[in-house]
């Protein structure tokens, strides 16, 4: 019994731990405010690239809908300066998804993507997609 007992405690404890890394990594706006050069939308297991034909104030409409969103906050960047980093974390334990929204002319492109593990079971992409039905439509 005196051995169940102690692996039992030291399970909890493991458990403890990682629960407590998910929750508490630090996120280096260097690694994760930066976006690779893509053209199209596109759909990966671990998260979407999307491109918008949003007007020159796509980013500022974006951000209004994306900072307001449950359990997200910027990381880095701003309107000003373009490019806008958010974190969004799961609801029970916590998952960072990373999602970087860029204005580049009349075109908003948006790179969310997840920080741990391989497949995000279309999490970002169901994100994605609403934060951009949320909108407000371009001013003709």
């Amino acid at each position: 019994m005196g051995r169940v007992m102690i692996f039992v405690w030291l399970s909890i404890a493991a458990l403890v731990v990682v629960l407590g890394f998910i929750r508490l990594a630090p996120s280096d706006p260097l690694d994760w405010n930066t976006q690779p050069e893509f053209s199209e939308d596109k759909t990966f297991r671990g998260g979407v690239f999307r491109v918008l034909r949003s007007g020159e104030d796509g980013l500022e409409r974006f951000h209004a809908v994306a900072s307001n969103a449950p359990r997200t906050r910027v990381l880095a960047g701003s309107v000003e300066d373009a490019m806008v980093t958010y974190v969004t974390r799961t609801r029970f334990l916590g998952f960072p998804d990373y999602t970087t929204a860029r204005q580049h002319g009349e075109l908003l492109k948006v790179y969310a993507r997840l920080r741990i593990g391989r497949s995000d079971l279309g999490a970002n992409n169901d994100r994605i997609n609403s934060w951009i039905a949320q909108m407000e439509p371009a001013p003709q």
